[in-house]
């Protein structure tokens, strides 16, 4: 990738993503497999790697872009002094095969255009064997991947470059498909893209209709809601947490991860996100793959999962690729998901409560599972781990594993409570009070006046704007106010939250970050839950004013650079956006649900 975040749109099926640049390259094309969402069709704007250009030769020519309504169709305008044309990028809704169709139509006069094919298999690694079969397509082939390009325009072959100039008119329309398949199955037959267009905007269209509106900022909700289905990965109800992998933390840094998997922690904020919206068929889906992927030994829960709930995820570093930015190193895998994470307990047996609550399922067959995951917490709930940040340093006492700790027990009480569930419920009721006393004893700062990021630190962290969120402290205890307010003189840049100090360097990383997007949203739930309305909407507005021109946002933010960096679009982010909005817009708001502050 050669361009700005912000200079990327995505566009995908529900099963597969590409980014568009604004220059109309297209340089990140992943088709997920089970066994590794490997891309390939992998652009990283280097030499050694492909792109699939379509732009206009002349270099003054004006150019704008939009989604179509509340579609993942994207509309590009080309505009020069001898015509116009748009070029209509998207991701039919699927068959047998998956297609990525570009549109290229003349409005007026004559706009001349040029396209580049470049293809590179396996992160760059393999370059495939590119032939033309009798019909005129290009058939690229290597290992067990095969990408088939249709277009009306012969494509000239120019070393291992496909490409050539051509001119449309007005009224013209030229289409481009491309095509996956396995490259020992049957060839992905050819569609018909206007027919293709059609029923994709009709399906986008009939899924928004569920939408049910979120006051002013309904448009900024509407937008995060279609990113966050496109990274839905639709046959499993998986959603990965990004499309991409290795997007820098920092510009030219080292934090460089592969999001391309499905965190267990996203659990609730994605519940109360699609719930919230109306969209309660996506959240029972998540809820199906959460409970799939869980299977039945609670001491082998992972902390994240491929899109089909595969478990191993080794991760690599690809070497031959510079990376965004001259970033390195570029991972694929992560190893994270071998990782002790406390935190997922509470937010798994959180997701299922809320789930029940919102009358998603109404049948317990899950309870036994919540009762051994309990059973397996209360061997664990001591012990040090790498926390909600993924620290690649010693494991800690974080406090916010710990609350959520607390969390797991307290929801599985108020299911007893609430739904007439059978449990132990003295015995988890002493555990969850043990456990608050524990936190409150060694993770409160008195001098600080603040909960610290882990027992006897003087760091603060930003997972501690949960604390009132998940209900373990009320919006009027002076300890939680303290907190928030501690945050806001330390953790905040510019006006947003980074996640943690990185200078402390006790995270076991080299070089920074930063500030992260879905911490100042949850600043915004905290200045909500005190009443500093003003305050709350003031901040949402400047989050809003991050997204790129098409509402898009990534991981971070970094105040200096002032450009998006992490991942990219970022589901975390835009699910943390819908959330604020409602906290804002409505009187039932998902800090208090969760919380159970309103009861």
């Amino acid at each position: 990738m050669s361009q700005r975040l912000e200079d990327y749109a995505i566009i995908g099926d529900c099963e597969t993503a590409a980014l568009v640049g604004r220059d109309g390259s297209i340089d990140w094309l992943c088709w997920p497999r089970f066994d590794s969402p490997a891309c390939f069709a992998n652009l990283l704007g280097s030499s050694q790697n492909g792109r699939w250009l379509i732009a206009p030769l002349d270099p003054g020519a004006k150019k704008t872009w939009s989604y179509r309504g509340h579609t993942l169709i994207l509309e590009t305008r080309i505009e020069t002094a001898d015509g116009v044309a748009t070029v209509t990028d998207f991701m039919p809704v699927k068959d047998d095969s998956s297609h990525l169709v570009r549109l290229v139509q003349g409005l007026s006069g004559s706009v001349r255009l040029r396209t580049e094919f470049v293809v590179r298999f396996d992160y760059g690694a393999v370059v495939p064997w590119v032939r033309r079969r009798d019909d005129g397509s290009l058939h690229a082939v290597a290992g067990p991947d095969r990408l088939v390009l249709r277009t009306p325009i012969r494509l000239i072959p120019r070393g291992k470059t496909h490409g050539r100039e051509f001119t449309i008119t007005a009224g013209e329309t030229i289409d481009f498909t491309l095509s996956y398949g396995i490259s020992f199955g049957h060839v992905p037959s050819p569609i018909d893209p206007r027919a293709a267009l059609a029923e994709t905007e009709r399906d986008w269209n009939a899924w928004t209709r569920c939408f049910a509106g979120a006051g002013e900022w309904s448009g900024a909700v509407i937008r995060s809601l279609i990113t966050l289905r496109a990274l839905i990965f639709r046959p499993s109800g998986g959603i990965v947490a990004a499309p991409t992998t290795s997007l820098p933390e920092q510009l030219g840094g080292s934090r460089n991860w592969d999001y391309r998997y499905c965190w267990l922690r996203d659990a609730t904020f994605l519940l109360f996100a699609f719930m919230n919206a109306g969209f309660s068929e996506e959240a029972k889906a998540w809820r199906a793959w959460l409970i799939r992927a869980l299977g039945g030994e609670p001491a082998l829960v992972h902390v994240l999962y491929g899109i089909g709930g595969e478990r191993h995820l080794p991760e690599l570093t690809l070497p031959w690729l510079s990376g965004y930015a001259g970033s390195k190193p570029v991972r694929i895998g992560n190893a994270a998901s071998k990782q002790l994470q406390l935190d997922i307990y509470g937010e798994v047996l959180d997701a299922f409560y809320q789930g029940r609550k919102r009358r998603l399922v109404t049948d317990a067959a899950d309870w036994m599972l919540q009762c051994e995951l309990l059973k397996h917490l209360e061997t664990i709930w001591k012990l040090p781990d790498e926390g909600i940040w993924e620290v690649r340093g010693e494991r800690r006492h974080f406090t916010y594993s710990k609350i959520m700790a607390w969390v797991a027990f307290d929801r599985a009480i108020r299911s007893i409570e609430e739904f007439g569930f059978v449990g132990p419920f003295d015995h988890w009721s002493r555990l969850r009070q043990q456990i608050h006393d524990d936190v409150c004893a060694k993770a409160f700062d008195a001098e600080l006046g603040s909960f610290t990021q882990s027992y006897g630190s003087k760091e603060l962290d930003a997972s501690l704007l949960l604390i009132g969120l998940v209900g373990f402290l009320p919006p009027s205890d002076k300890r939680l106010r303290g907190t928030v307010e501690a945050i806001q003189r330390r953790l905040v840049t510019d006006g947003f939250v980074c996640r943690y100090d990185t200078r402390a360097g006790t995270d076991g990383l080299a070089g920074g970050e930063g500030a992260f997007l879905a911490c100042s949203f949850w600043l915004v739930d905290n200045l909500v839950l005190l009443g500093q309305l003003d305050e709350a909407r003031g901040l949402f507005e400047r989050l809003l004013a991050l997204r790129n021109d098409l509402g898009l946002l990534s991981e971070e933010y970094d105040p200096r650079a002032r450009c998006l960096v992490g991942n990219y679009p970022q589901a975390f982010s835009h699910i943390a956006l819908i959330n604020s909005a409602y906290n804002l817009a409505h009187a039932a708001k998902p800090a208090e649900q969760r919380s159970g502050i309103s009861g």
